[in-house]
């Protein structure tokens, strides 16, 4: 993110990382009640509450871990908000129409608006993915994911046992193959429209 010094709550996203129990504790004691007392107010219970910061603090971690998150903004706004999000959403899915919207939780401030959309379209990006890949026949994934761990193709060839050609070629056409089931698919057109 250029020369911007990330905030000193990145401790709490290097926790994560870490998986330094003292400062998870931490983000359960000071950041979850709000959450808790949010999603209480709005329909939910304590194990939905739950449920949405657990899938909260594995999608920032993906994001640390995927593409290197630098937090500029307080973690309490940008977690919030996150999980917040998340609720509203799956009360969008589960058709719960009763949702009263507190917004003088937090003051959000447009850094952590910033960070929230950009893990949510990451987030999106790669439950695509995901989903796409695990359309793809036997061959394409084992192949991909054995390039995914090895970069050399030759390594590659020889694991698999077959030519480097071989590989080359069949590597390209399941490329080819997942990026046309990404491209086909309606929440691309959704995520493109996030960005």
């Amino acid at each position: 993110m250029g020369n911007i010094k990330p905030h000193t709550d990145q401790k709490y996203i290097e926790a994560l990382l870490k998986n330094d129990s003292l400062l998870l504790k931490e983000i359960y004691e000071k950041f979850a009640p709000k959450v808790i007392n949010y999603i209480k107010s709005n329909t939910g219970d304590d194990q939905s509450a739950q449920d949405i910061i657990q899938e909260t603090l594995i999608t920032i971690y993906k994001q640390a871990k995927e593409k290197g998150l630098q937090l500029t903004c307080p973690f309490d706004a940008y977690f919030f908000l996150l999980c917040k999000r998340k609720w509203l959403n799956e009360l969008k899915k589960s058709a719960k129409k009763e949702v009263t919207i507190n917004e003088e939780i937090v003051s959000v401030n447009d850094e952590s608006v910033r960070f929230v959309e950009e893990t949510e379209i990451f987030n999106a990006k790669h439950e695509l993915f995901t989903e796409m890949f695990d359309q793809l026949g036997k061959a394409c994934k084992e192949l991909l994911k054995t390039t995914f761990m090895i970069k050399s193709m030759e390594e590659v060839a020889s694991k698999l046992g077959k030519s480097y050609g071989y590989i080359r070629k069949k590597k390209s056409l399941c490329i080819g193959q997942l990026t046309k089931l990404v491209q086909n698919s309606p929440k691309y057109n959704q995520i493109q429209n996030l960005l």
